[in-house]
């Protein structure tokens, strides 16, 4: 399969460059249309675009943080044998019963009968 365009590594430079171009646009279009902001700090060159990096990298930061208060393990909601799903207890009794078969599927992949 191949990689989507995104996840390929000589796309990477392109898409910084890109990305740092626009942005140096950007701010060189304040000086041909000057900003009236509503405070004197927004009428600084580059002011929005630092403020825009500097909001982003602040989700960033803050997402990291509440995936760190929200992670749960794997075995949360599971907290003994007893409450495995239909599925998993019949491959466990299957697996105990027929220790070939048990095998065979860690082998292959997949369950022969």
């Amino acid at each position: 399969m191949k990689p989507h365009w995104l996840d390929r590594p000589e796309n990477h430079r392109k898409l910084w460059v890109g990305f740092i171009t626009i942005l140096i646009f950007a701010i060189l279009a304040e000086f041909v249309w000057p900003i009236h902001g509503h405070f004197e700090i927004e009428s600084l060159t580059g002011f929005n675009a630092l403020y825009g990096f500097g909001t982003c990298a602040a989700m960033v930061a803050f997402a990291k943080l509440l995936g760190l208060w929200l992670k749960r393990p794997d075995t949360f909601y599971r907290s003994n044998d007893s409450e495995l799903t239909s599925a998993e207890a019949h491959f466990k009794e299957n697996a105990r019963a027929n220790p070939e078969a048990n095998s065979e599927v860690k082998a292959t992949g997949t369950a022969h009968e």
